[in-house]
């Protein structure tokens, strides 16, 4: 069950009062607004590997022209 509502002075407050008996255990979920969400900036691919960028070492030249003889026996292009 899903039961909408916000916060006010610390409390959750239900916008429509649900039936629920006094000790009932809940979970409540914190849902960020759509315009916080829109303009939290996400990162780019290049800064979410810059990490890993160049950090592989000893492969061979033609590796990027021939992945797929390297990883799984296929002829070279």
């Amino acid at each position: 069950m899903t039961f909408p509502g916000h916060v006010e002075g610390g409390k959750v407050v239900f916008d429509v009062a649900p039936s629920l008996a006094d000790g009932t255990p809940v979970i409540v979920t914190v849902v960020a607004p759509a315009a916080e969400a829109s303009e939290r900036e996400i990162p780019t691919l290049y800064e979410r590997m810059k990490p890993i960028i160049g950090i592989a070492a000893g492969l061979p030249a033609d590796a990027s022209q021939n992945i797929d003889h390297y990883l799984y026996g296929h002829p070279k292009k």
